[in-house]
Parts: C-alpha cells; structure tokens; sequence
C-alpha cells in the first residue's frame, strides 16, 4: 500500500512524497526525471514495487518524493523559489523531516542529478543508483538544459520544433507551469570532475542502450571511484518502462 504525505521544505514550499514497503524496511530515497513525477517514473513503471519488496528481511521503505514543480508538489512560479540547488536542498529536508541516518539514494534523470548534487553537498547514502545520467550532463549543465529552456519558451518555433512539440506535449500531460520548469533550469549547478572523482559510496551508473542524451553512463562510472555502469533496452524516455531497469537497480541495491 502507498502511503501519501507532505511536508514543508526548508522555505515552506511544500513537497509530496509517497512512501511504499515496510515501515521498518531499508530506505530507499527514489528521484524521478524532469517534467515527470514519482508516479511515472517509478511506480507505473513497477520499479518501486520492486525495489520495496527486495533487500534483507521486512524489504525495504521507498520514500520517493515529487521534485519542486512537478507532481503533488508546489510549483512555484517566483525566481526568488529557485535558488541554485534548490531540488538538493529540498531532499535535505526531507531527509532531516524522516530522521533519515543510513539509506540508499536511487535518482533518474533529473534524479540523478539531483542525488550527485546532494552528494556533492554532503550527502552520504550506503549505495547510489543513477539512471538516464552521463559524464557530459553532470559537467556541462547549462547544454541540456539550454535545450529544455528554447523548447519551453518556443514550442512549435524552437530551434527544434520537435523537441518543442515533446516538451510541451509532456508539460500538458503532467500539468506542469512552464515559469516553474523553468525555474528548474535556471537552478542547475554544473557537477567538476573532482567533485564527480570524490563520491566514495558504492554506484551503478545505468542508461538505455540508445541513451547517451546526458553523456556516456560509462565515462561517468569512469570518474567516480567505486562505481559500475551498464546498460538495458531503450531510450532515455523508454528504458524506465524496461523490466531490466527495475532489475539492474534491485540487484545492486541487494549485493
């Protein structure tokens, strides 16, 4: 059963998150992708039904938020909302709200920009799953999302109309504020290699064989000092839908 919650972040915007498993089981902090939510990402897909009932005896406790903008939570439109790192800032605060002292840190995307930032930050996670994320995406922030802000903006008349009609498309579906997409943007940190080459926990870099949107999964599992990558069937929309995602994850969270 899912259990539905909220909580007020370290500026009283409000965050929901959703909490799956056993109460006393294992936390498992889950991070979806931009212009998504928890529920596409990780509970439609059946990834966070597999990753609650695996781990050691009681499974574990996924706790997976919807990020500043997207989902259940406030979407404010305001600059001032949207400091540099403020997602990060956002899953300290969730993390200080649960009491949250050993856990696993699982993001997509988005998420998993959002997790290497946190770990840049201080974050200290037993394991750490990054999916949909290379080295390019993490060091060079401003590319991607140069893209994402001319297809918000522009739609049908970006650079790339194709790309505009997609993200608009997607902002539609999931009810999402362009000014608050935005503010998404303007609050990406760009990630250096030393920071990158730091991170001591145990990670799996993983992506679509058909993803390197963000860059090389294996030239960032290359920088980082206790880390592996791999890769399952799809693209960087596709691959959450594969079973061998939420496989790929629940093996290296159970080793």
């Amino acid at each position: 059963m899912t259990d539905l919650h909220r909580f007020q972040s370290f500026d009283g915007v409000s965050i929901g998150y959703r909490v799956l498993g056993d109460p006393s089981g294992w936390p498992t902090l889950m991070l979806h992708g931009f212009l998504a939510s928890a529920e596409t990402n990780w509970f439609l897909p059946g990834i966070a039904a597999a990753v609650a009932a695996s781990g050691p005896i009681g499974g574990r406790r996924v706790i997976a938020p919807d990020l500043r903008g997207h989902g259940r939570s406030d979407a404010p439109t305001d600059p001032a909302a949207w400091p540099r790192d403020v997602l990060a800032m956002d899953q300290e605060a969730l993390i200080a709200h649960l009491h949250l002292i050993d856990y696993d840190l699982v993001g997509y995307s988005l998420g998993a920009r959002t997790a290497v930032r946190m770990l840049v930050r201080g974050a200290k996670p037993r394991k750490l799953a990054l999916g949909g994320m290379g080295d390019s995406g993490l060091m060079a922030a401003g590319a991607r999302a140069a893209m994402f802000e001319d297809s918000i903006r522009h739609g049908d008349a970006a650079r790339d109309p194709r790309a505009g009609r997609r993200v608009h498309a997607m902002m539609a579906a999931g009810g999402l504020k362009p000014e608050a997409m935005l503010g998404v943007l303007s609050s990406f940190v760009a990630t250096t290699a030393e920071e990158i080459a730091a991170i001591d926990v145990p990670a799996l870099v993983v992506a679509g064989q058909r993803d390197d949107d963000n860059g090389s999964v294996e030239g960032l599992a290359a920088l980082m000092r206790d880390a592996r990558s791999a890769r399952v069937p799809g693209d960087h929309l596709s691959a959450v839908m594969e079973p061998a995602l939420a496989g790929a994850i629940v093996d290296f969270l159970k080793d």
